[in-house]
């Protein structure tokens, strides 16, 4: 969620910490901040100014002293109201020890209250700034900084990311991570500054090489070095990290907003998914799976999908494919309630965690959850060597590039075509489909973004439809079989970013309930392409359009038939036609699209939504 980024040595410090910070935004932030050391003192400045606390905080930065090393940081509160008291940094009683967290400190109350009883004093309601205070009762003992984080990390239960820095040691950042993920690496130019970062891009460029800390290792930077030890203190070498993507893709050059340029961006991120893994001879080949044996995956007698949010949904899409193709029972899961119901897992399970950032704590716990029960667990991110990829027996890349808008486009949908790509992996190994019936899905897919494509330039027409719908706050979505999550990832985007209430159901769950809230005036949105179930699908259009709500229809084109059932002509959203299983990749762009227009007819920031996070690393 937070954004954390430091840097020692070199010159213009305080620039690289803002412009870092600046291109943390997309994780959602309420209040940022930064410290310098600087002539032997901490020098701080945080701003929780609405509606950019980062151009408040630049502001104040104008007066800054010259720099040799700095924290930074972008807040999204979980502890304590999003005001300036609660922004990160936090000092210790002496102003002398800063430091940076992302995450949550789940023994904060016992901490704070013994740290009140000794006498300091906190400043802040968060539960971060108690580990300050900590360091501070360490480095009284008269241990170095390093050591007294060492210390204070033993101390601690929960999630997350530190940057410590002291006013006595110059030039020093430590580090250290639990769960919450965090990045070091080494600069580039002359300087060879030593960078620290929550996400590539804060450091991007400056250095395209970088190591990622595991669960309790310490780093400590310097201008031109980087050590990491265990917290036991022995040296531990990781391999480096080429970030393969540049500054430029993680900007939104001509487009008006990051939504609009990562929507365009989607054939091209399907395409990236495909290439390597659909060869023309017609046969699969996943080369990301060598940690997983050809027997284990013929062994798996079940599959169980854990995801949250648009992941959520594309497993979704994806359980359909599996049980059809594979003829095996495949489970979709929550993965924040995953392992609180004890689901039954064994060796012959398989478990498939999907995260864009390879990082959500809530999928990432899912996973270690399976692998102690035994389960084989495979990752789908969108992250090189993200902390799932690292532990998961298996990982298959989406490649859709960085995605910086919060609201999930292009990584949705190249998890979709990612899962797809396993399940038909797996029915080709385990025999499930004869070779023909394969070869000819994949003719399919490899069309697929081309079709993309098409449906993303009828945005005008979606812009049209949806402008007849600007001042309407409750939608109804409806889809059966795989237009069931469509629906729903249709109205988690108007959710998200046009502020707007959409529920979304299965068809046939309207008469158990939800129908006694159709009336005259209500939008029901209908994906209503063909699948096997279009004709009940119809009959449950007919219910809502009897009790006088408003149809809107996703329909394939020259289909008149899906098209009729719309209130109007006007009130259809035109899609190409595709093989059943692969219309989501199509179905749901129109639905992205809808409540685009929607958000920016209402003024909407629609790259950071309120309250949303790029990444969520709490539970």
């Amino acid at each position: 969620m937070c954004g954390i980024i430091g840097v020692t040595g070199g010159s213009g410090v305080t620039e690289l910490l803002l412009d870092g910070l600046a291109r943390l935004e997309y994780r959602g932030y309420d209040s940022a901040g930064l410290v310098l050391q600087a002539e032997g003192t901490l020098w701080r400045a945080r701003d929780a100014t609405k509606p950019s606390p980062l151009e408040g905080l630049r502001k104040v930065a104008e007066d800054a002293p010259v720099a040799t090393a700095g924290i930074g940081h972008t807040r999204w509160a979980t502890h304590g109201h999003p005001n300036e008291g609660n922004a990160h940094p936090h000092l210790d009683c002496t102003g002398r020890v800063a430091i940076i967290h992302n995450g949550i400190i789940e023994n904060w109350r016992e901490l704070r209250a013994r740290l009140l009883e000794s006498g300091h004093v906190l400043a802040s309601d968060t539960d971060s700034e108690a580990i300050a205070h900590l360091v501070e009762e360490e480095l009284a003992t008269g241990v170095d900084l390093t050591a007294a984080v060492r210390a204070v990390v033993g101390e601690l239960r929960g999630a997350f990311a530190l940057g410590v820095v002291s006013a006595d040691e110059p030039e020093t950042i430590v580090a250290a991570r639990r769960v919450s993920p965090l990045l070091v690496g080494l600069g580039d130019s002359e300087a060879r500054e030593g960078l620290l970062a929550s996400d590539i891009p804060a450091i991007l460029g400056r250095t395209r090489t970088v190591w990622a800390l595991e669960d309790d290792e310490i780093a400590v930077l310097r201008p031109g070095s980087v050590e990491i030890t265990s917290l036991a203190g022995d040296p531990v070498e990781h391999p480096a990290i080429e970030v393969g993507w540049d500054l430029e893709a993680a900007e939104r050059g001509d487009y008006d907003d990051f939504m609009s340029k990562e929507m365009a961006e989607q054939p091209q991120a399907v395409t990236a998914t495909l290439v390597g893994r659909l060869l023309p001879e017609g046969i699969l080949a996943l080369d990301e799976m060598h940690r997983l044996t050809d027997g284990d995956l013929q062994a798996v007698d079940k599959v169980f999908i854990v995801a949250c949010g648009s992941s959520y949904h594309a497993g979704l899409m994806a359980k359909y494919a599996i049980e059809r193709w594979l003829h095996l029972p495949a489970e979709i899961d929550i993965a924040s309630e995953f392992r609180y119901r004890d689901p039954v897992l064994d060796g012959r399970t398989l478990v498939v965690g999907v995260s864009q950032s390879g990082e959500t704590v809530d999928t990432t716990e899912a996973m270690r959850h399976a692998r102690s029960e035994g389960a084989k667990v495979l990752v789908i991110s969108n992250v090189v060597d993200s902390s799932m990829a690292r532990e998961a027996d298996g990982v298959l890349y989406t490649r859709a590039g960085p995605e910086i808008g919060v609201a999930a486009t292009k990584t949705h949908l190249a998890q979709i075509a990612a899962l797809e790509v396993l399940a038909l992996y797996l029915a080709q190994l385990r025999g499930a489909l004869p070779g023909p019936a394969i070869a000819g899905l994949l003719d399919h897919l490899r069309g697929v973004p081309d079709l993309i494509g098409e449906a993303l330039a009828r945005d005008e027409a979606v812009a049209g439809v949806a402008a007849r719908f600007v001042d309407t706050r409750d939608f109804f979505y409806l889809g059966r079989h795989v237009g069931f999550p469509v629906a729903l990832e249709g109205a988690l985007k108007l959710k998200e970013i046009a502020y707007v209430r959409a529920e979304a159901y299965p068809a046939g769950e309207l008469k158990h309930g939800p129908i006694a809230l159709i009336e005259p005036g209500t939008v029901v949105l209908a994906v209503a392409t063909r699948n096997r179930l279009w004709d009940k699908l119809k009959s449950n259009i007919q219910e809502v359009r009897s009790r006088g709500a408003t149809v809107v229809v996703v329909a394939q084109d020259g289909d008149g038939d899906s098209a009729a059932e719309a209130s109007s002509p006007e009130h259809v959203l035109w899609v190409p036609p595709t093989e059943e299983l692969f219309s989501p990749l199509v179905d749901v762009v129109p639905l992205q699209q809808f409540a685009y227009h929607l958000a920016r007819a209402h003024g909407y920031d629609v790259d950071r939504p309120r309250n949303l996070a790029k990444t969520v690393t709490v539970e």
